[in-house]
C-alpha cells in the first residue's frame, strides 16, 4: 500500500539489502532521526515522489549506471533512456534503476550515500 509523502518527515527510499541503503538506515539511527523508510521492491515507486526527484536532482543523477541492474539491461532498452521522459519510464518499468538512497523531506532530494547533505536535510 502507498502512504502519501508527508512533506514534513525524511522518507528513505530505496531497497533493503542494499549496501548503500544499508548505510543510510543506520547513520539515521546513529543521528537520532526520525522517519519513514520506503521499500522500492514491496511499495513500488510513487510517481509523485519521482517527478519530484527528476525536478530536483534530474534524470541523468537519478539513473544508477554503474549498478548490476543497468548493466542487465539490453543494449537497446540502454540505449532509449535519452531525457526525463524515457528515464521516468524505465525507473518506473525498473525501480532497482534509481540510484540509492534516496532521502527526502519536502522539495529537499538527496541522492546517493552524503552524510553531510541528509544533515542539512535532517536540520530544515
Amino acid at each position: 500500500m502507498m502512504r502519501a509523502m508527508n512533506p514534513d518527515r525524511i522518507t528513505l527510499y530505496g531497497i533493503p539489502n542494499c549496501d548503500s541503503v544499508k548505510k543510510a538506515r543506520v547513520w539515521m539511527q546513529d543521528h537520532q532521526v526520525d522517519h519513514d523508510f520506503h521499500d522500492f521492491k514491496k511499495q513500488g515507486v510513487p510517481e509523485a515522489a519521482l517527478d519530484l526527484w527528476l525536478d530536483q536532482v534530474g534524470w541523468e543523477t537519478l539513473v544508477n549506471r554503474k549498478g548490476t541492474t543497468w548493466r542487465q539491461l539490453d543494449a537497446a532498452t540502454q540505449a532509449g533512456v535519452t531525457d526525463r521522459a524515457s528515464a521516468r519510464r524505465q525507473l518506473l518499468a525498473t525501480p532497482s534503476l534509481i540510484k540509492r538512497p534516496v532521502v527526502s523531506r519536502g522539495q529537499q532530494v538527496v541522492v546517493g550515500v552524503n552524510p553531510q547533505a541528509w544533515q542539512a536535510v535532517k536540520q530544515a
